[in-house]
Parts: C-alpha cells; sequence; structure tokens
C-alpha cells in the first residue's frame, strides 16, 4: 500500500521502508538495555501492541481493511519511537494515553498515512508531558549507579501493578539535563553540577552510548538513502553553534556543545524524528531552514524554557512551519524566466 509522499521508489515499499528504519533503531534499544536495563522491552511490546490495536480501531471506524494498513510497518514505527521517548517502567495507562493521541488524534484525525501535520510520536509524547510531569520525569538510573535495577520480571510487574519490593528512588533518577537545569536554578556552576557521577565524559552516564548507537542507526539510514543529510547536519550543527555561542558569552552557565549533542533526543530527532517523510519540509533548502529552527529552539528551551529538553515542542513547532518554509524555497522550474513586475 503506497501513496504520496511514500511512493514506491527504486524498489522501495512502505513496508521496506519502515522495516528498514525499525532496523537502524535496534543498535541503540539494545545499548538502551544494557545501560539502562530490560525495561525498555515492555514500554516498546506495549507501545507495539497498542497501537496496532488503536490502529485497527481506527480503520474499522473508517471502513478501512486492516491487513494492508496493519502491515505497513508505520504503526510499529510510531510505537518505537514513543517508546523510546518516554521513561521506561512507567504505568501502562500512560503508554495507552499517549498511543491513543499518537495514533487516534495525531495521525488518523488527519486522514491517516501520509496525511498527518504533525510527527505523531511527538504529539503523544508532548500530551503526556504536559497532562502528566510528575511521571514522565522518572527516569530509569544507569545500571553502573543504580542501586538496583528491575529485570524483565520485575519490569513487567512495575509497568503493570505499579508496585515492587524495591523503592523506586533504587532505580530511577532526574536525567542529566533536568538535574542540569535544578542545580542552575540553584545557582550552582555548571563546571561543579558535572563534575557529579551522573554525567559523563561529555554526557550523561550511559547516555553517551545509546546516544552513539542512534547515530550508528541514523548512518545506516544514510546509507540505505531513506533520508538526506540535510536534517540531521542542520539540527546538529545549529544546535552545535547556538550552545558554542551561550558557553563563549557564559560559561559559568551554560555546558558546551557536545553535552547538549549527547544528551536528551537530540541524536534520536536529528535522525529519526525531524526527518518524518510526511511532517517535515520537502525542500533541500526548506530543510535546513527547518532543522535549524528545531536546533536553535532546542537549545533555547533547554536554557531558558520550563522544560530540561525540549526537543517534542521544537518538533512541532517545526512541523507548524513547514508550509510556509516549503512555500517560500520551492526550486525554479527551469524553462521559466522569472516574473518581472508589472507583467
Amino acid at each position: 500500500m503506497t501513496g504520496s509522499p511514500h511512493t514506491v521508489l527504486a524498489g522501495n515499499s512502505v513496508r521496506l521502508v519502515m522495516l528498514k528504519v525499525l532496523v537502524a533503531l535496534i543498535p541503540g534499544i539494545v545499548a538502551h538495555a544494557w545501560f539502562f536495563g530490560p525495561g525498555i522491552w515492555v514500554s516498546l511490546l506495549l507501545c507495539t501492541l497498542l497501537g496496532v490495536a488503536f490502529e485497527a480501531l481506527a480503520l474499522l471506524m473508517r471502513g478501512y481493511p486492516l491487513k494492508p494498513f496493519l502491515s505497513d510497518g508505520s504503526t510499529v514505527v510510531t510505537a518505537w519511537l514513543l517508546a523510546l521517548s518516554m521513561p521506561t517502567l512507567a504505568p501502562w495507562w500512560l503508554y495507552a494515553v499517549g498511543m491513543l493521541f499518537a495514533i487516534l488524534v495525531a495521525k488518523h484525525l488527519y486522514g491517516g498515512l501520509g496525511q498527518n501535520l504533525f510527527n505523531p510520536a511527538m504529539i503523544g509524547f508532548a500530551v503526556l508531558l504536559v497532562s502528566f510531569p510528575v511521571y514522565m520525569t522518572q527516569w530509569p538510573a544507569p545500571v553502573e549507579l543504580a542501586s538496583h535495577t528491575p529485570d524483565l520480571i520485575e519490569s513487567f510487574d512495575l509497568v503493570f501493578a505499579g508496585q515492587g519490593a524495591v523503592s523506586p528512588d533504587a532505580y530511577t533518577t532526574a536525567t542529566p539535563l533536568d538535574l542540569l537545569r535544578t542545580q542552575r536554578l540553584a545557582g550552582d556552576e555548571v563546571g561543579g553540577i558535572m563534575a557529579q557521577p551522573a554525567f559523563g565524559v561529555v554526557g550523561g552516564t550511559g547516555h553517551e552510548m545509546v546516544v552513539l548507537m542512534y547515530l550508528l542507526g541514523g548512518l545506516l539510514l544514510l546509507n540505505y538513502r531513506l533520508i538526506t543529510w540535510h536534517i540531521p547536519v542542520a539540527f546538529l550543527g545549529t544546535i552545535a553553534v547556538t550552545a558554542g555561542v551561550l558557553q563563549f558569552l557564559d560559561p559559568t552557565n551554560h555546558p558546551d556543545p557536545l553535552f547538549h549533542l549527547t544528551s536528551g533526543g537530540a541524536m534520536l530527532a536529528a535522525f529519526f524524528i525531524l526527518t518524518d517523510p510526511v511532517s517535515a519540509s520537502a525542500t533541500p533548502r526548506g530543510k535546513l531552514i527547518y532543522a535549524g529552527l528545531a536546533g536553535f529552539l532546542v537549545v533555547m528551551i533547554r536554557n531558558y524554557g520550563g522544560y530540561p529538553d525540549g526537543v517534542a515542542f521544537t518538533v512541532l513547532i517545526a512541523n507548524m512551519a513547514v508550509p510556509f518554509i516549503d512555500a517560500y524555497t520551492q526550486p525554479r522550474v527551469f524553462g521559466h524566466g522569472r516574473k518581472e513586475k508589472g507583467k
């Protein structure tokens, strides 16, 4: 089943494209499980099952056949992106609310596959972050820093029963971005904050390797020619430049660019979220502007906004700007001269 902007090109179908995206996500998922525990497998499974269920419900309500749409893989990609963006070991109903908004609201209310104006996974994440901030800040602690890491069975119990023999303080913690923001507001300097064990060489402990694996997966997407260089380079480059300028102006309050690049959802967004062919800009120049806008906003929200990361909000704001960006960055049609004034 194909359709704009998922037209078959060079032997690619929607199903094959989505399968390649899922394969490219696997290195990051394996790294996440290794450094933060097996709870991510529960999150991925639950989001996938919920996504398929909501997709089937929407298709039945719209009178569409189930098999072609359920087998194209797009729902699974959305489910995995949401699961990787959320804290693992969250209660099951939190995943359900996120997938409901991602599939029923962000995708099907706009017409289904290929019609959504906003990235569905980021809609689901943003709704959860605004509505349930306490649950969305309880992230798993790195294995090497946690006094206890729940195994797979314990992870299922925590997600579905919401209780365990061990206190949540033993296996949850604030993210490096959240910790940095909180202590900066308390008046501490960046240098002292980042000397704590939660921070690694350039980013957060454990987070650095996960980000590196997302980079590897992104390079696979480039090798598959599913994405172009414009969005990742413009997004990550703008983050680096903006963060570098802020650090140069005030090094006591702003971390270096490498910290921003290796923390939070920046690398996942650069290759897997902002590059969504439906909600992203379609023109070469437009992609640079679109991703540059998102990169600038990420750093601004992290330093001056009310949220420690802000990737989801920057993606959605950039999505809103896409029609305007594309309208003014259309490539010139060869064979047609410029229209003169008064003619």
